[in-house]
């Protein structure tokens, strides 16, 4: 079974579960302990890995119950759960039954029970999940809320940045832990993995943070589920933007959160959230600013190790907008190597009109020349056309990107139609170091083919105004200090 298959199997069963009152959400929490507790089963069966589950509270002691039994020893097995300490107690945080039938408890445990589900693709939750905040979206007329990097992108760049089972990879806005995830197939696969100390340690090098809970439960359940079990606070539900990180990683794979202010509920030491916030004022950020993606870029900045590597997701307005962003930039190029940039289709993202690009920078010594000597970009948006159902990117769409990338041999790069070199002094002579580049001729108007759809137009126009009052909102505070 596909996961589109599964995700029109369960988003079935949420809504019966919809008419009893279990919101979307409930529903999603209530499949995400279950498919738990059954993977967990299956880890132990198929693989031989022992559970970190104690007896009593496993999927055998569940699934063959009925009625009030069933709702009894449920509810007992989520209690039982959360308050057990390590990832366990993170993944089963303020567990409860809300499914109160009795009947529709035992439909959803048959459901369940009825899959092999670890002999699905690698980030079969997050499927489920991004599926599931889709069809909801679709079936209210409203935005997703989130964007889901598609797995095309985060396979390619954990391929070019290569990460090695020595260095620790971390992504400060992990959602479901896909980056993680794809980044622990490609270094356990390595051959210096298959000796059994560095593969034991392996499972230590991954950490994540993420802002909302219900994320970071799924992230969680994904990465004990794949063997990823070494530390007990390996994703953390917080606002990595609040304080100043603790440790410095290797590799810093991410795509934050889009959106042009900052609106971040904090999550207290009890687990609820507060009020929200508008910037952030550290001590270790250089500059102040609302845009939290510049904030992001900030942060990642301060985390990354001597020669560390980071891989970015990041919308158009990080490469153009002036004050802070120019401010930033200029910070970037000349204490980080920034060597390349790949520029996104749209189409790619749940949420239409967004224009993100990928930003691969490594941090450099200190010195007073400027790190970066050359920037690489790579145009794989101009005459693309891309949507989530009919036409998807797939892996094939980035090889020509993976080539020109040419990873650990970057000296031998060449110039093509779509990869262009733009040497320092370019850049820097640009207006406010502006990095929005292009050079291809947009041939949308003149086929058909690669026309976008009118609610897709629609969505850019909103998106290119927004981003200019956004910038005449600048100008005004500038000129009314």
């Amino acid at each position: 079974m596909n996961a589109q298959t599964l995700v029109a199997k369960v988003w079935n069963f949420a809504h019966v579960l919809r008419d009893q009152g279990v919101s979307y959400q409930a529903y999603i929490s209530q499949i995400s302990y279950l498919l738990f507790l059954k993977m967990d089963e299956e880890r132990v069966t198929q693989i031989g890995e022992a559970s970190l589950l104690p007896d009593g509270s496993r999927w055998p002691n569940i699934r063959d119950l009925t009625g009030e039994a069933l709702q009894s020893k449920y509810a007992k097995v989520l209690e039982t759960l959360s308050r057990h300490g390590g990832i366990i107690g993170a993944i089963f945080l303020k567990a409860q039954n809300e499914i109160q039938d009795p009947a529709k408890l035992r439909r959803l445990v048959g459901l369940i029970d009825s899959e092999t589900w670890l002999g699905l693709p690698v980030d079969v939750k997050g499927d489920i999940y991004e599926g599931l905040l889709a069809r909801n979206a679709e079936d209210v007329k409203s935005g997703a809320g989130q964007y889901f990097t598609p797995r095309s992108v985060i396979e390619t760049i954990v391929a070019v940045v290569d990460p090695e089972p020595h260095q620790t990879v971390h992504d400060p806005a992990c959602g479901t832990a896909g980056f993680l995830l794809a980044a622990w197939e490609w270094m356990k696969a390595k051959p210096s993995a298959r000796d059994r100390r560095i593969y034991t340690e392996l499972r230590n090098k991954f950490s994540g943070v993420d802002i909302v809970p219900e994320v970071v439960r799924l992230a969680a359940m994904n990465l004990y589920l794949h063997g990823i079990t070494g530390a007990d606070s390996i994703v953390e539900a917080k606002d990595a933007l609040l304080t100043p990180s603790p440790r410095a990683y290797d590799i810093v794979l991410t795509n934050p959160p889009f959106g042009r202010k900052q609106s971040y509920r904090i999550i207290r030491e009890d687990g609820e959230t507060d009020s929200e916030r508008d910037d952030y004022d550290r001590s270790d950020f250089f500059v102040t600013t609302s845009n939290k993606q510049l904030n992001f870029l900030q942060h990642i900045m301060t985390v990354l190790a001597p020669n560390g590597e980071a891989a970015v997701v990041l919308p158009d307005n990080v490469l153009f907008e002036g004050g802070a962003g120019e401010a930033i930039r200029r910070r970037l190029l000349q204490n980080f190597d920034f060597h390349t940039l790949l520029r996104l289709p749209t189409g790619i993202f749940y949420k239409q009109g967004v224009k993100a690009n990928v930003l691969f920078f490594d941090k450099k010594p200190p010195s007073e020349e400027a790190s970066t000597k050359e920037l690489w970009v790579y145009d794989l948006r101009t005459n693309k056309r891309f949507t989530l159902k009919e036409r998807p990117m797939v892996k094939a769409d980035l090889d020509d990107f993976t080539a020109c990338y040419r990873s650990g041999r970057r000296f031998e790069r060449e110039e093509s139609e779509r990869f262009r070199r733009y040497p320092l002094e370019t850049l820097l002579a640009r207006d406010k170091v502006n990095l929005d580049v292009f050079w291809l001729k947009d041939d949308t108007l003149d086929d058909p083919d690669l026309l976008p759809p009118p609610d897709e137009v629609a969505a850019e126009v909103v998106e290119s105004l927004e981003a200019a009052l956004e910038r005449f909102r600048g100008v005004a505070a500038s000129l009314k200090g």
